[in-house]
């Protein structure tokens, strides 16, 4: 199966070609040129951005972090069609887990009503919700997914002219784009 050169998810059918690189979709291809600029970022830049949310209070609670990327996974189905997305979400674990069983409740009561991907893919999704869940984050370094967050962030701000910049530092840090696949 291909993985989308932008977000990394496996693309199971359709998607965007520009040359050798395949997308998931229209939106990915777009973040390419985002890519291309935060690929020039110092890794020591971006190691401290990151080790600055990661070590900073969570930004949904106020808590104590450690702060960092956490997925939640839905899927919603009506008779033929069939919806399922990624979440990703800048929080402490305890907001990710709450996060994450608002996911999982969501797919149980919604996931279920198309033939045959409902049936297939909501069971995919709640096992994912479930070991993400489970999953302890490092609690000394970030993840390498914030550290992309904060890569594309960065990248996001290079490219926005100063006057439309937003304002807070953890602002733009929600560019995290939730990825969604649809079956009709």
């Amino acid at each position: 199966m291909a993985k989308c050169a932008a977000c990394g998810s496996t693309i199971l059918f359709g998607g965007k070609r520009n040359g050798e690189s395949r997308y998931c979709d229209a939106q990915c291809h777009d973040h390419a040129g985002l890519l291309a600029i935060a690929g020039k970022f110092p890794a020591e830049l971006v190691r401290e951005r990151a080790l600055a949310i990661h070590r900073g209070a969570c930004p949904d609670c106020g808590g104590r972090g450690p702060v960092d990327v956490r997925t939640g996974y839905r899927v919603w189905s009506a008779l033929l069609l069939t919806s399922w997305r990624s979440l990703p979400h800048i929080c402490c674990r305890s907001c990710g887990i709450k996060s994450q069983a608002l996911d999982t409740l969501y797919s149980l009561l919604l996931g279920w009503w198309a033939f045959p991907w409902g049936l297939v893919v909501t069971p995919i999704q709640l096992g994912r919700n479930f070991a993400a869940m489970l999953r302890r984050p490092d609690p000394l370094a970030p993840s390498e997914r914030l550290e992309s967050c904060v890569r594309i962030t960065l990248a996001v701000q290079a490219s926005v002219p100063p006057a439309r910049q937003p304002e807070s530092k953890t602002a733009g840090i929600s560019v995290a784009v939730a990825k969604s696949s649809t079956i009709r």
